[in-house]
């Protein structure tokens, strides 16, 4: 079994928020793997399929942000499922926007999402896969910028973005996290 999150906040006025990236390529992936249909359970909205003869859970946690550890943990408790064989994904401001880096560990790098995962799962030790949406420029505040939609510039190259993160994650199910981040970290 693999579970994926997606990081993000729960509503109609978060959609299109830079945080929201994580959303975005979970509902990408149900959609192309044929997972349309989420459950709201264990303090999040699920979606469970096959994928490539694997067992498959997509998870969005409904806990905003800042408490996503807490459905992650749910979803571990519940399921008995393995951290190792989960992967999150989730907006980097350290990352350019239009590229992706894969990481197996690390600091939360001041992402409160992060830092609770971290919390509720005792580890700096799990998949992820981190989609650039760049720094903002000095002095604009930080959460104003995640807590901003994607301008229409970045808009027009963001499905792609979302598309190869879904193609990174796809990759995985059939390969071991080592090899998917020699493919594509770039």
């Amino acid at each position: 079994m693999k579970w994926i999150v997606g990081l993000g906040n729960p509503g109609q006025a978060y959609r299109n928020n830079r945080h929201n990236v994580g959303f975005m390529t979970v509902d990408r992936a149900a959609e192309q793997w044929g997972m349309p249909v989420f459950q709201n359970k264990l303090k999040a909205l699920v979606s469970e399929g096959r994928v490539k003869g694997e067992k498959v859970y997509l998870l969005k946690p409904m806990t905003y942000m800042n408490l996503s550890g807490e459905s992650m943990r749910a979803f571990m408790d519940f399921y008995k499922a393995s951290l190792e064989d989960c992967i999150v994904v989730y907006d980097d401001l350290d990352t350019p926007f239009g590229q992706i880096r894969l990481r197996y560990q690390g600091s939360s790098g001041g992402h409160n999402g992060i830092k609770s995962i971290i919390q509720h799962t005792g580890t700096q030790t799990f998949n992820r896969i981190r989609i650039g949406v760049s720094r903002p420029a000095p002095g604009y505040n930080i959460a104003d910028y995640v807590l901003a939609d994607f301008t229409k510039e970045e808009a027009k190259t963001l499905p792609d973005v979302v598309q190869t993160s879904v193609d990174a994650l796809e990759f995985s199910l059939e390969n071991e996290f080592d090899r998917t981040m020699a493919k594509f970290n770039k």
